[in-house]
């Protein structure tokens, strides 16, 4: 017999297919694999729809926030960040009778942010012995689990833990990480189980670590929420270099390393996406594990960047050109230096018609790179100026 043979082919694509995509609609456990690196929010709505057309997304997420109510048990158990991961889960959870919106209704609470810290204890206690009427609308054995989280969560919860504004989806998965050895992967998967996930949710990396960014004046900033300009002051110099830190507060060079797993989960993909969102903090840091880059390098699959609507405050000076190649070079600084870029990414897809980018995109340098430019309708009227999660989904359902 002789080897298998290997040919590339190429193909017209037409955007949006309407004949793929009610394919897709009609039968979503059959859907494309289409994965995504990125944290933050800024995918949630595209999240919810594109459930509708594939159970077969695959999104990797950050863990490095320093901010927001994911700080606070960052600070208290030493563990990666969690809100990302809770959000996305939670975007791609069956909302159906057929799922458990109960559970949902659960995951998604917040404790009061207005109330005295007795009260939102027993609050917590109410929950954990089965009495609180969000978690007694549950049925076992999926109470009980939950039950099982938030009561190992209290056990270990500092004295003076802020319970105010916490996210009760949070303290679950904070409660399984502990229960489960300081693993990420099991509590996931429970997480998933419970609100039936319609995709596969991941960290890229299971470890505790920060990001630290050199900036272009000489100084360095360590600390997600330092970096986002969200809750402090925006940057007053552009991002020279991103990178991981093991230290929230202080620049300490560490490394991290996706693991085999998560490899072949990556070369599995038919098509990689990078999506808007925070430049740095939620795109870049989800390519900084040793890996990453190698595995995106070794699919053979479209690789696509979406890009940032707006001013990023990330993104200071930054032309869209530019943006496309702090792309190429952190997605290469995991692979040789020959690493041709149709390896890495193939095209960047926009609406310049109707959307507010840094700059306009240089069809000539864009050409002298090898990636192509895909301008079509992403911003439709009710949703400008931020892309409309419909219209973007229908085109990344069309590339498949």
């Amino acid at each position: 017999m002789s080897a298998p043979l290997s040919v590339r082919i190429t193909r017209t694509v037409q955007i949006p297919d309407q004949v793929k995509l009610s394919r897709y609609l009609k039968a979503p456990e059959l859907g494309p694999r289409i994965l995504f690196f990125s944290g933050g929010t800024a995918l949630t709505s595209s999240s919810r729809v594109m459930k509708r057309y594939t159970h077969n997304s695959i999104h990797l997420v950050t863990p490095f926030d320093s901010g927001g109510s994911s700080a606070k048990l960052r600070k208290a158990f030493a563990m990666p960040s969690i809100g990302d991961l809770r959000s996305r889960l939670i975007a791609l959870a069956d909302e159906n009778i057929t799922g458990h919106p109960e559970v949902y209704e659960l995951f998604t609470y917040r404790f009061p942010a207005d109330q005295a810290a007795n009260l939102l204890l027993e609050k917590l206690e109410l929950m954990i012995r089965g009495k609180d009427p969000l978690v007694a609308a549950i049925s076992n054995p999926m109470r009980r689990l939950i039950r099982n989280q938030l009561g190992y969560f209290r056990n270990t919860m500092p004295d003076d833990f802020d319970l105010r504004g916490a996210s009760t989806g949070n303290l679950i998965l904070a409660g399984g990480y502990l229960n489960n050895h300081k693993h990420l992967d099991p509590i996931i998967f429970l997480f998933s189980k419970l609100v039936n996930v319609l995709g596969t949710v991941l960290a890229v990396v299971n470890d505790d670590l920060h990001l630290a960014a050199d900036l272009e004046d000489g100084s360095c900033v360590a600390g997600q929420h330092r970096l986002t300009g969200k809750e402090v002051a925006p940057l007053a110099s552009p991002v020279k270099h991103l990178f991981l830190s093991s230290d929230p507060d202080k620049p300490v060079a560490a490394k991290a390393e996706m693991r085999k797993k998560y490899v072949k989960l990556v070369q599995q993909a038919e098509l990689i996406c990078y999506p808007p969102g925070s430049f740095y903090t939620s795109l870049v840091a989800s390519l900084l594990p040793a890996g990453v880059g190698s595995a995106i390098a070794a699919t053979d699959c479209p690789k696509v960047y979406v890009p940032n609507l707006g001013q990023d405050p990330e993104q200071i000076g930054m032309t869209l050109d530019q943006s496309v190649l702090t792309l190429l070079d952190y997605l290469r600084a995991d692979n040789p230096a020959e690493t041709p870029n149709g390896k890495l990414l193939n095209f960047v897809l926009i609406d310049s018609k109707r959307g507010n980018y840094l700059s306009s995109l240089s069809a000539s340098v864009m050409q002298e790179l090898g990636i192509g430019i895909i301008d079509t309708r992403l911003i439709s009227r009710h949703s400008a100026p931020y892309y409309d999660a419909e219209l973007l989904v229908a085109t990344l359902l069309s590339l498949t």
